[in-house]
């Protein structure tokens, strides 16, 4: 078993630290690429050497047994990942390695300030697009570009989304470059998923390994909820009375991140409900349109905002 945090370590176990940990001894970094555990002369990186550490006194065995309790953790959450047409359905288990991704603070407030910059800039250019359009008049972005794209919703042009945002939410997929760069290889503010599979991750590694968490000092995902529940009830209208009913929508079960729908609905508190479930008025039912400023309505199966199509009576 590990060591408490708070208990030196051995002479012999802090060299071991030092080059790659005994528990993975057979690992061998991959030639060009950049490696996220050891530096080129073969050392841990030093945000690796508290985890390090621990993966000098595991054996086999104590792998085994961790491995054995994540896929036993994923399984008793439920956590599904569904893909049309595949053979396994709804049944298809999530995927989770048994060592965690490590980054260091430094490196992480880096990317954050970056990801921040990026979704301000892309706020920013949806507002002069649906406003003003002076980057069409300038010519800083071609016209024909926007207007003949289907997901331009020429009916938004001019509205004032609340709080000046179009893009409240976006997820931005990485990847590392050999040069141990990172790179943006795209961007999603329709309704990127991937924040509840994060947040189930983190509660499954942080119960297999609750000691090196707590030695390792690791960031937690907690604020990033309070924080996104506390957005959504600012995007209330203003002319409400008392606190905003706020719904999450789902396409239902069998949409391929259902299990992310429940996981967040639940997490934050707020209700899970179909286009099914609504009503606009006594008697009437309300069919649902999908849309974000990047797509048609219809055409996506994930829902960003709602508009409520009450039947004429």
């Amino acid at each position: 078993m590990p060591q408490p945090a708070n208990q030196p370590l051995r002479a012999s176990q802090q060299q071991q630290s030092a080059g790659v940990p005994t528990g993975v001894k057979g690992y061998k970094p991959d030639a060009g690429s950049f490696d996220e555990m050891l530096l080129p002369n073969g050392e841990l990186r030093p945000h690796w050497k508290t985890f390090g550490s621990f993966l000098n006194q595991c054996t086999e065995e104590d792998f085994t047994s961790r491995s054995d309790s994540i896929q036993r953790l994923l399984h008793d959450h439920g956590v599904t990942y569904n893909i049309y047409d595949d053979a396994q359905g709804s049944s298809r288990p999530w995927s989770l390695d048994t060592l965690p991704f490590i980054v260091a603070q430094e490196e992480f407030q880096q990317i954050q300030r970056g990801l921040d910059q990026r979704g301000r800039l892309l706020n920013a250019i949806l507002l002069d697009l649906y406003g003003p359009q002076k980057l069409l008049r300038d010519g800083l972005i071609p016209p024909g570009l926007i207007h003949a794209n289907p997901g331009f919703l020429r009916p938004v042009v001019g509205v004032n989304p609340p709080g000046g945002r179009f893009v409240f939410n976006m997820g931005c997929d990485l990847v590392r470059a050999s040069d141990g760069q990172w790179r943006v290889l795209a961007d999603r503010a329709q309704s990127p998923s991937g924040h509840g599979y994060a947040l189930e991750n983190r509660i499954i590694l942080a119960n297999v390994y609750a000691e090196e968490f707590n030695a390792s000092k690791v960031r937690r995902l907690a604020a990033y909820f309070e924080m996104k529940r506390d957005m959504l009830r600012s995007l209330a209208p203003k002319h409400r009375s008392g606190d905003a009913g706020i719904l999450m929508l789902t396409p239902g079960p069998y949409n391929e991140t259902y299990f992310e729908h429940a996981f967040k609905a639940r997490y934050l508190g707020f209700p899970l409900v179909e286009g099914a479930d609504l009503s606009g008025g006594v008697g009437k039912s309300v069919s649902w349109t999908w849309f974000s400023p990047h797509q048609t309505a219809g055409s996506s199966s994930l829902p960003l905002s709602a508009v409520p199509e009450t039947p004429s009576s």
